[in-house]
């Protein structure tokens, strides 16, 4: 496994995350199943989680807490976010002071941990200023609850605000954001993401670098019955088209003259940028947690990136 620095912070991260969006809480995955799979996680190298409150309404957080418990806290990199409504109340939303303290106790415990190492604004919020929500988050440090904060899908105008606010008033800024970014997505990421990311010392760990499953073949010819694709038409709706599945259907060559699976080549192709910390994936099997893995130590040359760009572009 390959291990990369936070941006201009210390501490290191497993290139290849496991994350807890779509397969974890609310019974997405059988308890033994779900341990399988973290457990590969953990023997294949990925020292990160990434997880938030909402996922499974905090299920996520206690099914995958529980099973990291049995782990070294130190040999752990876990994240969670809050932003997203946890209930009908009027203040259990958003990034005001009082959401931030009363969720990151709520996550702490469904965790079963005393700190989480990186605490994600998972959406910025039109509602709260910036400078409240970084005055939070930096007691959040000084109280040892919180390790690093970071942003989930900011503008890059945003991100720069919070760090101008965080240096005018000496206070911890955003060391990592989490944007979306794969083959399919990346317009926004490469033209304003993540110049923003890179001026600043940021980290970039990004999430759905398959595409939501796209980039990996299966859905070459339609969409299977029991894939994520037919459960989620909305999903769907974002991905299937005819340009995309020409796209996928051009890459599977490149990876077998690789010797690789096109989720390989995927992710490999997402971590060819320094400034990418990690990808971070879902997993419902081993299987697929030991091939995505894999690729953090697949080194793509000039000409093959040239390639595929050629794929992506035409």
């Amino acid at each position: 496994m390959q291990y990369r620095r936070v941006g201009n912070a210390g501490m290191k991260v497993s290139a290849i995350a496991l994350g807890g969006w779509i397969n974890y809480g609310e019974g997405k995955v059988a308890s033994d199943t779900a341990r399988e799979v973290v457990t590969a996680a953990y023997d294949q190298g990925i020292n990160f989680y990434d997880l938030a409150d909402v996922y499974g309404n905090g299920g996520a957080e206690e099914q995958m807490g529980a099973i990291l418990k049995e782990f070294p806290r130190h040999t752990l990199v876990i994240s969670t976010k809050v932003f997203w409504p946890m209930s009908e109340d009027v203040n259990d939303r958003g990034l005001s002071r009082k959401h931030i303290m009363e969720s990151v106790d709520r996550s702490l415990r469904r965790l079963g941990t005393e700190y989480v190492d990186l605490y994600f604004c998972h959406r910025p919020d039109p509602d709260t200023p910036i400078l409240e929500t970084a005055r939070a988050m930096d007691d959040l440090i000084h109280r040892g609850k919180v390790l690093y904060w970071g942003t989930s899908e900011w503008s890059g105008e945003q991100i720069r605000e919070a760090h101008d606010l965080c240096q005018r008033y000496g206070l911890y800024p955003p060391q990592v954001e989490q944007p979306q970014y794969s083959m399919l997505r990346r317009e926004r990421f490469e033209g304003e993401i993540l110049p923003a990311a890179e001026s600043l010392g940021m980290g970039l760990v990004v999430f759905s670098p398959l595409g939501m499953g796209m980039l990996t073949g299966k859905y070459d010819d339609g969409i299977p019955q029991d894939s994520r694709f037919s459960r989620e038409e909305w999903a769907a709706r974002r991905y299937v088209n005819d340009e995309n599945v020409a796209r996928v259907r051009k890459l599977k060559p490149i990876a077998e003259s690789l010797g690789i699976s096109r989720a390989q080549l995927a992710l490999a192709w997402t971590l060819r940028l320094p400034a990418v910390s990690s990808a971070i994936i879902g997993a419902t099997r081993p299987s697929q947690m030991h091939d995505n893995a894999a690729a953090a130590d697949v080194m793509l040359t000039p000409d093959v990136i040239e390639a595929i760009e050629g794929i992506l572009t035409e």
